[in-house]
C-alpha cells in the first residue's frame, strides 16, 4: 500500500511538472506575436541614411520616421523650391538644429545634382500618398514648380539654378542629374500612382518639358567623323557642345552618363525615326568601345588603391571619359593634364573618382535587345 501511494504520488507529481512546463511553453508562445510586432515597430523606426530614403519598401513610407523626414525636408527646403546637395536630410535634428537650417532658407545652393531636389520629390510624394499632409504636397508643388522654372528655352537643365557662373551653368547629364530630373516629371505626366495628387495643369506641363529635353538630347549628341556617337557629361548652354567641367573633366564621351540617356529615350513609349537612330547608333558605339581582358580592382595594404589589371576573363568595361575623336580612355588628376594610363594620375584622383564603369554591360545585354523586342511589336512606334 505504501508503494501504490509513493507511484501515485510521483505520478502526481510528474503532472504537476508538465503542467507547469506546458504552462510557460503557452506563455513563452504567446509572447512571439507581441516580439514580432516589437520587431516590426523596431524596424519601422529604426533611423536610416537619405541615401537609403528612396530604397523602402512601400508600407514603409506610412510610418512616423517617414513624416519626421518629410518634415527635415520641408526645412531644407530653399525659398527657390529646390534643396542644396550632400546633406544627410535624414538625421533627428534638435530645435537649435532646425531654427539654423531655416535661417539658410534664403541661400541659393539648390542643384539637381548628386540627385538633389528631384530625389527630395519622389520622397514626398511617396510620403504624401500615405499621410495625406497638406504640407507634404505644398512642398512638392513648389519644387515641382522650381523644376520647370530652371529648364532653359533649349530643353536642357543646369546644374544649379538660380544660376552660377562656370561649368555650374552648363546643360548637366552627369551624374544622371537631368536624366533624374526628366524621369520624374515623365512619371508625373503620366499620372503613376504617388502624383496621381497632381493637377493637370502641372501634369500637362510636365509632359511639355520632357518632350523638349528629349529635343535637346537629341542635339546635343555628339557626331564624330560623320557618326552620331554618345554625350558629353555637360554641354554649353548656349552652343549645345560638349563643355569641360572640373579640371579633370575635360570635353569627351562619356561612357557612363550616356547609359542613363540612353535607356531614358529607351523608355519612350512611341519613338520616332531620330530618337530610334539615336539609340542604335549609341549602342553601336558602346559595342565599339568595349574594353575587353582589364580588371579595376582595389588593393588594401595600409590604404586602399585602385589599379588595373590585366585579366583575359574579366567582364566587359568601359572608361568615364573617351577621346571624341579617336574613342581613346582619357584620365585626368587635378593638374588638368590628359593621360591615357590611370596609373599616371595622382592617387587622390586615381582613388576618389570612378574611371570605370561595367553599366553598358546590362544596357547591351537586357535593356537594347528587350527594347528592341518591344519596339518590333509595335509597328505604330516606328512612325
Amino acid at each position: 500500500m505504501n508503494g501504490l501511494t509513493t507511484k501515485s504520488a510521483n505520478t502526481h507529481g510528474y503532472q504537476k511538472v508538465r503542467e507547469a512546463i506546458q504552462q510557460a511553453l503557452t506563455r513563452r508562445l504567446a509572447l512571439i506575436p507581441i516580439a514580432l510586432m516589437t520587431g516590426a515597430t523596431n524596424l519601422a523606426a529604426a533611423q536610416i541614411k537619405w541615401n537609403q530614403a528612396l530604397d523602402q519598401p512601400t508600407a514603409w513610407y506610412a510610418a512616423a520616421n517617414a513624416a519626421r523626414i518629410a518634415d527635415n525636408l520641408r526645412v531644407y527646403q530653399r525659398e527657390s523650391g529646390g534643396w542644396p546637395k550632400n546633406i544627410d536630410m535624414a538625421l533627428v535634428m534638435s530645435e537649435a538644429e532646425r531654427q539654423a537650417i531655416v535661417k539658410e532658407k534664403p541661400t541659393a545652393d539648390a542643384t539637381i545634382d548628386n540627385g538633389a531636389t528631384y530625389s527630395q520629390l519622389i520622397f514626398l510624394a511617396r510620403v504624401f500618398s500615405a499621410h495625406h499632409q497638406p504640407l507634404y504636397k505644398d512642398s512638392f508643388l513648389k519644387g515641382f514648380d522650381y523644376l520647370l522654372r530652371a529648364q532653359y528655352q533649349n530643353g536642357g537643365w543646369p546644374q544649379y539654378f538660380p544660376l552660377r557662373e562656370g561649368y555650374y551653368s552648363h546643360i548637366t547629364f552627369n551624374d544622371d542629374a537631368m536624366i533624374g530630373v526628366m524621369s520624374l516629371l515623365r512619371d508625373v505626366a503620366k499620372g503613376k500612382p504617388d502624383y496621381l495628387f497632381v493637377d493637370k495643369v502641372r501634369r500637362e506641363r510636365a509632359a511639355a518639358a520632357v518632350e523638349k529635353g528629349i529635343e535637346c538630347i537629341l542635339k546635343t549628341q555628339v557626331i564624330a567623323q560623320g557618326r552620331r556617337t554618345v554625350w558629353c557629361a555637360q554641354h554649353d548652354e548656349v552652343t549645345l557642345a560638349p563643355a569641360p567641367a572640373r579640371t579633370y573633366e575635360h570635353i569627351s564621351l562619356s561612357g557612363m552618363e550616356s547609359v542613363g540617356i540612353v535607356r531614358f529615350l529607351m523608355g519612350i513609349e512611341h519613338p520616332g525615326p531620330e530618337v530610334i537612330a539615336a539609340i542604335e547608333d549609341s549602342i553601336e558605339w558602346f559595342r565599339t568601345t568595349q574594353i575587353d581582358g582589364l580588371r579595376w580592382v582595389e588593393r588594401r595594404g595600409q590604404t586602399v588603391d585602385r589599379v588595373v589589371i590585366a585579366d583575359p576573363d574579366a567582364p566587359p568595361l568601359w572608361a568615364r571619359f573617351y577621346q571624341i575623336e579617336t574613342n581613346r580612355p582619357i584620365f585626368s588628376g587635378r593638374d588638368g593634364i590628359i593621360k591615357y594610363n590611370v596609373a599616371e594620375i595622382e592617387s587622390e584622383r586615381r582613388n576618389g573618382y570612378r574611371w570605370y564603369t561595367d553599366a553598358p554591360a546590362r544596357l547591351l545585354h537586357q535593356d537594347y535587345p528587350a527594347w528592341v523586342k518591344r519596339v518590333s511589336r509595335s509597328p505604330a512606334a516606328l512612325k
